[in-house]
């Protein structure tokens, strides 16, 4: 019996196996039958055995367009460039709703590292998010500041200017009628 609580595989392996296709982040299956221990035939069996388990939302089957992609862009799928056959890429519930079909011990192991992993990007996501959004925040005191002290020179400009006047009209020699005493 295997330990759930001790990882199989390190986290930085399933983290480089995290796509982003079609503005979702997926896994392929290849590299989910490596991780859990099964041939990508016997993957796509079961997930055809248990269709009704897999909405689009939760798998969906790559373009030709989207397997070049990935096949260019990741090296470790380079193998997936002589295959006949399109990719399924499954979603974050696609690889939870596998464990359930494939039902081994190391599936149930796996799955859950690949949930942590999931849950801990979901988590930076967010951070990065806050963060994002305190910057802007940031950035737009700055901007009002930036207006602010802008207004504070040009007061200080026409207060100098109005000086100079004054200044200017008691230097300025009179001119007309004085009595003088």
């Amino acid at each position: 019996m295997i330990d759930k609580n001790e990882p199989l595989i390190p986290e930085e392996v399933i983290m480089s196996k995290i796509l982003i296709i079609r503005g979702v982040k997926v896994m392929i299956d290849s590299d989910l039958a490596v991780l859990y221990g099964v041939t990508t035939k016997r993957l796509n069996e079961q997930v055809k055995r248990n269709s009704k388990r897999f909405p689009e939302d939760f798998m969906f089957q790559l373009t030709e367009k989207e397997k070049q992609e990935v096949v260019a862009n990741c090296d470790h799928l380079e193998r997936l460039k002589f295959s006949p056959n399109l990719p399924y890429a499954f979603t974050e519930h696609g690889a939870v709703m596998l464990a359930s079909v494939l039902n081994s011990d190391r599936a149930i192991i796996v799955n859950i590292q690949i949930v942590r992993i999931f849950n801990r990007m979901r988590q930076l996501l967010e951070t990065h998010t806050e963060i994002l959004r305190k910057l802007e925040q940031l950035q737009k005191k700055d901007v009002e500041q930036d207006r602010q002290i802008l207004l504070i020179f040009e007061y200080l400009r026409q207060l100098e200017q109005s000086r100079q006047q004054q200044d200017q009209q008691v230097q300025r020699k009179r001119i007309g009628f004085r009595l003088d005493d």
